[in-house]
This record gives C-alpha cells, structure tokens and sequence, in this order.
C-alpha cells in the first residue's frame, strides 16, 4: 500500500492522476458482438536502480526490431533502458542532471522507423525534447521553457509519425500538442486549456496510426481525442467512470497495425482496446500486484505480432499479453 501511494503522489504532480471530470465527450458503445481476450504472457523488473530494475517507470516504445525502450521518471541513474523483447536488458543512459544527454524527469518517449529515440524531459530548461540513436549516442535536443511556438511548460507523451514528424504534448499553462520535424524544427501547434472539442486538461500521451491521424489521451477529460495530421479535430470519445469506454485518467495511448487504440486507465487500474472511431473492443485487468493485475498502468506499446507491453508503474516491472 505504501508503494501505491507514493506513485499516485508523484503521478499527481504530473497532473497524470486528477479529479473526475465532467466533459462534454462522444460516449462510445460497442459494436462486436465478441471481444477477444488477452493472456498474460511475461513480466520483468523489480524496485531499484540497477539494470533490469525501475523506480518509476513511465513510457515504453518498441523499435522495428522488436527493442523495448523504457523512461524511469525518479531513478538517478539509467533513465532510459533498453531490453530485447523477452525483457533482456541491453545498455542504459541518461543521468540525473540538465544538458544534452542528461535528465531531470524523462516522460514522454518515441522510436522512428530509423530507431531513433526521442525523450521528453519533464522539468528540463533547455532540452526539453532530446533526440538519439538507438544505443544511446546523442544526436540533437529542442525545446526551452515558454509559451511560444516550439517551448514547453511540462513535455509529456510523445509520437513519430511515417514521414518522421515528431508530435509532443504540453500539459500545464500550455495545454496542447506540438509538431516537430525530425530535426526540431517547428511545425504547427494545437490546443488550448479546456473541455471543448480540441482542448485539453493535460494531454498526457499521444498515437499516431497508419494514415497519420493523431489520438490523444486527454487525461484530464477522461477522454481520447483524434486529430488529422494538421490538428483538425475529427472526434472524441470517453466519460469519467469504470464502465467500458470509460476512464479514470488516461495516461498512455497505443495504436496497432490494424489501427486499433489501447488505453491504459489509470485510475481504474485497467486496460481498454477501441477501434479508431472509438468503438469499445475489450478491457482487462484489475488492481493488483498479480500476473494481469495493476497498480498505475502508464505507457504502453503494441509491437508487430500484435503483443501488447504496459508499464505497470505501481509495481516496478513491465508486463507484455498477447490475444487469446
């Protein structure tokens, strides 16, 4: 229980974990007369600060090889991992720190189809986005502290498009989501402070699916929303609750190559899969430090044969189900 209330509290401070509220929002329903399941397949990691082990974990990515890359938002050391596909760890790296190749608080994470690794550093002056190979080796950083075109409050979730444009949500004063080049240079931005269709109360992580249309985790809200590539608003779907289609704070967003949407509910301890329009498919999990159970499921990753990977916070480890 300790454990559980120490990463709420952190989380809070991000503004991942907030209060319910009322939003105007599509509610979604389901279509499938049958929901396929997911079966838990394996776990690895564990409290602490050493190779393999997490502090608090936050946002994974999977490159074309199948390499699984983690952010730990509290370790002082190793703030990013990256293991193979089976949870063997690889190489690390990131310190505690400000500057090209450091970090203060690394959330937001993505891979482009070169394996590149892109990190947003919550709390970082200067770099707030920083770019690198996919062994770690610096390459280029973005970003100061501001409100203008191509500054940040606070740098959350992250995604790469196929023509490599690089997509940030900004939670906080800014609330709203950037588009880069693969260099930094800025494109276009979205969004303001609110309910609204095409507003946001902390867009705390974002997808991209095959045809470049951007969704969006609309934590605050409890709500995903979808954007062309531009930011026009196209829909949006969830209300606060347990039930399907419903969210408690949700802090990770994931596409597949059938453009089907994973979610994880935070609050609800939960996982839930939606069509691109956002019709509900299915859910699972429950509270718990059990093989398929949660304690704050923040980012997750869905690779090629359709494995779905999901940074169970609260317990210190990753979990990967695939369908039944």
């Amino acid at each position: 229980m300790t454990r559980r209330v120490s990463i709420r509290s952190a989380v809070t401070l991000l503004a991942i974990i907030l209060c319910f509220a009322i939003t105007n929002s599509v509610i979604t329903s389901s279509v499938y007369a049958q929901q396929p399941q997911y079966s838990f397949v394996k776990k690895w990691g564990s409290n602490g600060i050493g190779f393999g082990e997490f502090s608090q974990p936050i946002e994974i990515a999977i490159d074309l090889a199948g390499n699984v890359y983690v952010t730990d938002f509290t370790s002082v050391s190793n703030k990013v991992q990256k293991f193979t596909s089976n949870g063997t760890f690889i190489t690390s790296w990131g310190s505690l720190g400000f500057g090209n190749g450091h970090f203060s608080n690394p959330i937001g994470l993505a891979v482009d189809s070169s394996s590149n690794v892109y990190i947003a550093d919550f709390g970082s002056p200067d770099t707030a986005v920083q770019k690198f190979t996919s062994n770690g080796t610096f390459i280029t950083s973005w970003g100061s502290t501001g409100l203008g075109d191509g500054q940040f409050i606070n740098p959350a979730g992250m995604a790469v498009d196929s023509s490599g444009n690089v997509y940030v949500g900004d939670f906080g004063e800014n609330n709203r989501v950037q588009k880069f080049d693969s260099n930094g240079n800025f494109i276009t931005n979205w969004g303001t402070p609110g309910t609204g269709d095409g507003q946001f109360i902390t867009p705390a992580d974002i997808t991209v699916d095959s045809t470049g249309n951007v969704y969006v985790a609309d934590g605050g809200n409890n709500r995903v929303q979808k954007f062309d590539s531009n930011g026009n608003f196209i829909t949006n779907w969830g209300t606060p609750g347990t039930g399907d289609g419903q969210f408690a704070s949700p802090a990770g967003i994931s596409v597949d190559s059938s453009d089907n949407l994973y979610v994880t509910d935070t609050g609800n301890d939960s996982i839930q899969k939606f069509d691109s329009n956002g019709n509900f498919i299915t859910k699972w999990g429950s509270s718990g430090s059990n093989d398929g159970q949660f304690l704050d499921p923040l980012g997750i990753a869905v690779d090629s044969t359709g494995n779905v990977y999901v940074v169970d916070s609260g317990n210190s480890r990753i979990q990967v189900f695939a369908p039944s």
